[in-house]
């Protein structure tokens, strides 16, 4: 029996023409749902888009108005949106706090935390009106530990992880499921914003000695996103191949 429910759902994945969230837009596709990519890359976006039978929404997530119009012309163009995955986001460059941009510091948490927080803002309405919805966001390892030379994107994830936690129990009651991924390091295009040795540093502290994979990272969520997570809700789930401590 099939516990997805996903079948005929409009999913968001913000970040989607690419990476994690590429892969999860196709196992959500493969389980029935009609998945819209939200990416700044919009060509990008439009050609896996087109590859799922999908649509694509050239967006920056950073940007609040810009999102909330991007929501509604989902909504105008597919229906109410049941599933949001934002898998969108920045590395930034490696260095430490005492010397780092202060500009980019504000860019990295506009695009990780704050945009996060644009598409769940923007997309929970969609959910409250059905009576249903499940939220995935995206957060890292690095959330939970702190990396060295990598603050900014540490305490942005480190922000997405506390407000899933809020979100959870803000819509517990309504049927609306809210919950987070802290995946390891995966070999992306994220990769090219690292120096060399946080990526030899990122690799040696998994006890794996691999990276993830993104199909294995879209296999958790694809699970999240599923009906069958009927009961867990602002809770954060594991993909650090045995990193995390807790």
């Amino acid at each position: 029996m099939d516990g997805t429910g996903l079948a005929g759902r409009v999913a968001v994945v913000t970040g989607g023409a690419q990476g994690i969230g590429l892969a999860v837009a196709e196992r959500l596709t493969k389980a029935g749902a009609r998945v819209a990519i939200w990416d700044m890359d919009g060509d990008l976006a439009e050609r896996s888009a087109t590859v799922l039978n999908g649509r694509a929404f050239a967006v920056d997530v950073a940007d609040t108005a810009a999102v909330a119009r991007t929501a509604a012309a989902t909504e105008a163009a597919m229906g109410p949106v049941g599933v949001l995955v934002t898998s969108a986001g920045i590395a930034g460059s490696n260095g430490p706090v005492v010397s780092y941009d202060p500009t980019e510091w504000r860019q990295i948490l506009e695009i990780n935390l704050t945009g996060t927080f644009n598409c769940c803002r923007s997309i929970l309405p969609q959910m409250q009106a059905q009576g249903y919805g499940r939220i995935v966001t995206v957060a890292s390892i690095a959330g939970k530990e702190g990396n060295p030379n990598a603050a900014a994107y540490s305490a942005s994830k480190a922000g997405v992880i506390a407000l899933t936690k809020s979100l959870g129990k803000e819509h517990a009651a309504e049927n609306i499921a809210v919950n987070c991924v802290t995946p390891a390091a995966a070999r992306t295009r994220i990769f090219d914003q690292m120096l060399q040795t946080h990526i030899d540093y990122m690799l040696a502290k998994i006890p794996r000695g691999r990276f993830l994979e993104v199909e294995e990272a879209a296999a958790m969520i694809g699970w999240l996103c599923s009906e069958e997570n009927s009961f867990t809700t602002g809770a954060v789930f594991d993909l650090s191949g045995g990193r995390a401590t807790y």
